[in-house]
């Protein structure tokens, strides 16, 4: 009898440290590499649709700076309507620290260049909004960037709470693991 029990003790001790031990790699994994996501709403759509789910990469801004046309994860700003204490937005880089942005006829400038965005249909039309008001140009503060949504007509982003310091970003959209059919790498388009 107590062979068994040491056995049971034993197979008790291992199955808890197994537990213990897959529970340190997740928390390291989750709070300091990656972070899973869902996307809600319709504001960076076609690019990611309801529901879906992404992982998001916290580390790679350790080592360099985020970059234009990148799909980030961030903070909302403190005037947000959120109905969470914490609220988080996915959006797409923009505007860079010391670019000028304009929305001018439906299209976006950055220094003075219309802006290529070959990730919107062409018949999407980018109007402007309380930050960004219909042909005035801002300048993107050092060490701020600018967020917009890739479904212009139903997003609230940059055009409506302007610029977001780095700080708030949580990190960079990397992979999308739901639904199956659409899994894979985020696309990040080069300017």
């Amino acid at each position: 009898m107590i062979p068994l029990l040491k056995k049971l003790g034993q197979f008790f001790l291992d199955t808890i440290q197994a537990i213990v031990m897959a529970l340190s790699i997740f928390i390291i994994v989750y709070l300091f590499l990656f972070q899973p996501h869902q996307v809600k709403g319709s504001s960076m759509y076609v690019s990611f649709e309801d529901g879906e789910f992404l992982l998001t990469d916290k580390i790679s801004y350790r080592f360099h700076s985020p970059a234009r046309g990148d799909v980030i994860v961030f903070k909302a700003p403190k005037t947000e309507p959120c109905s969470e204490i914490e609220c988080e937005y996915i959006k797409r880089i923009i505007g860079m620290p010391g670019d000028r942005v304009m929305v001018f006829k439906g299209k976006v400038y950055v220094n003075g260049q219309p802006l290529w965005e070959t990730y919107l249909s062409s018949e999407m039309v980018t109007s402007a909004g309380l930050a960004m008001p219909e042909g005035q140009e801002i300048t993107v503060p050092e060490n701020y960037y600018l967020p917009m949504g890739d479904n212009r007509t139903h997003s609230r982003d940059g055009r409506e709470f302007g610029p977001i310091p780095r700080q708030s970003i949580v990190g960079r959209a990397f992979f999308r693991y739901w639904p199956i059919d659409r899994i894979g790498i985020v696309n990040h388009p080069n300017f």
